[in-house]
């Protein structure tokens, strides 16, 4: 039986009950994780968050673990509607709480980075005050910044021609001092820069372009046949060799063409048509058996896989190439010596 960790105690109460049914339906099936998994189409690790409240299982899941276990599918997804409302709402206060943490500290980056922004917050009676006195020198907020554009006119002075009565500053005011000056000629150097990173961004993302175009064009056939496979199967025939058929969604759609019993030990071979690949699973079992698939290849090559049961008495091989044609065997050999094989058309 398996042996559940404790749910979170932050848990919605209707999220809890629910998972709670889960754990319930999968203790009196006799199913491990793993078989739940194989028999579901989703994966041993989803299953475990499903399972431990960390993670609400999709509709389709909950729909196959009721078929697996012989559950009522109509009531389980009533439960199901309900805790994935709870989750739904729980995820909203989350996203809000998190908004106003992002806000808040980029509050307290602009007020610690921004001098500008520093010093008007810490301003009081028109001085600066304790440690937030910024640290860099100021303009005054009489005298705006564009203030200092006559900078850019000096060639026109420097040309020889007497300065135009109309271009002399006006009276009473002060000209511009040389830390606006300073301040001036920075922004118009780094102005200057920006443009060139702008114009070289562009002609590096034409280029690229270009080249991604070109690249395209020989990929194109291979890109059309993935897109045939169904929504969640990610391989078919070769590509399938040596990976695991739950991530890959090979085992949602997976039949049992071969089995047979070893003690206590129930051993099957798996197909999936849509897949195009076979493999073996072993459950009551014992820690240590192994399990292995295997079916001939072309040219007399024997294409195999092997896995060794775990703790929780149930195993699967990855997955071997074979068409609906091929003879897929699933051979169990016990850790007392036993040694059995499941193949199609075989006594099993």
């Amino acid at each position: 039986m398996p042996r559940w960790r404790d749910l979170p105690e932050e848990l919605d109460p209707q999220i809890r009950e629910f998972t709670g049914r889960l754990r319930t339906l999968v203790e009196r099936s006799g199913l491990s994780v793993v078989a739940v998994a194989d028999r579901t189409g989703y994966s041993k690790s989803s299953w475990e968050r499903y399972l431990n409240g960390r993670l609400l299982p999709p509709q389709g899941a909950v729909e196959a673990l009721a078929e697996a276990t012989g559950a009522d599918a109509h009531h389980l997804t009533t439960l199901w509607e309900l805790a994935e409302r709870s989750w739904s709402r729980s995820e909203m206060r989350h996203d809000v709480t998190m908004e106003a943490i992002g806000v808040a500290q980029a509050r307290d980056a602009i007020e610690r980075f921004d001098p500008a922004e520093r010093g008007v917050g810490a301003r009081k009676n028109g001085r600066p005050m304790g440690k937030d006195r910024p640290s860099v020198e100021l303009p005054d907020p009489e005298q705006p910044l564009v203030a200092t554009a006559p900078v850019f006119s000096a060639p026109a002075a420097s040309a020889g021609r007497a300065p135009d009565s109309s271009e002399q500053p006006p009276p009473g005011s002060s000209p511009p001092s040389r830390s606006g000056r300073k301040r001036a000629a920075l922004f118009a150097g780094g102005l200057v820069g920006a443009l060139l990173l702008v114009a070289g961004a562009v002609l590096l993302i034409d280029a690229v372009g270009d080249g991604e175009q070109r690249g395209k064009q020989p990929t194109t056939a291979p890109a059309t046949s993935a897109r045939q496979l169904p929504e969640g199967v990610k391989c078919a025939g070769e590509d399938c060799a040596g990976q695991d058929p739950q991530t890959m969604g090979c085992g949602a759609a997976a039949t049992t063409t071969a089995h047979v019993t070893v003690g206590t030990a129930y051993v099957e071979v798996r197909y999936s048509k849509t897949c195009k690949a076979a493999w073996a699973r072993i459950t009551r079992a014992a820690p240590g058996d192994v399990i292995e698939v295997e079916a001939p290849g072309a040219g007399g090559a024997v294409r195999s896989q092997r896995a060794r049961v775990g703790a929780d008495g149930d195993a699967y091989t990855k997955m071997i190439a074979a068409d609906p044609t091929a003879r897929a065997t699933a051979c169990a050999t016990l850790t007392a010596g036993t040694r059995a094989c499941a193949a199609p058309g075989g006594r099993g």
